[in-house]
């Protein structure tokens, strides 16, 4: 996923190369998820399952940006990236609508 403009601070300065890092361990293959064990979607390719291009993300396992610990991050395609976050978007979407409630 993009990195939102709020977030780049949560970020280290060198992510671009952690970022390669992984990317480089995962050999620009997806690396899978427990939904989605065996997917191996490779980078600018043809997801072989969706048929969209694959561009390859870093997930944060638990979802802390600024735990960048190598076993914390996983190259992930878009469909293994969104279903493994799908749960944590739901809690922060209805926190941030709770927010947006407050200052409403």
């Amino acid at each position: 996923m993009p990195i939102r403009p709020e977030e780049r601070d949560r970020y280290p300065p060198d992510w671009k190369k952690i970022r390669k890092a992984i990317l480089e361990r995962a050999r620009y293959q997806c690396e899978g998820t427990p939904d989605y064990p065996d997917c191996r979607a490779e980078q600018y390719c043809p997801h072989p399952v969706t048929g969209s291009r694959v561009v390859l993300t870093i997930a944060h396992l638990d979802h802390v940006p600024e735990n960048c610990d190598p076993k914390n991050l996983r190259a992930l395609c878009q469909r293994c990236h969104l279903n493994y976050d799908k749960h944590h978007h739901q809690r922060t979407r209805k926190s941030r609508r709770a927010m947006g409630d407050l200052f409403a």
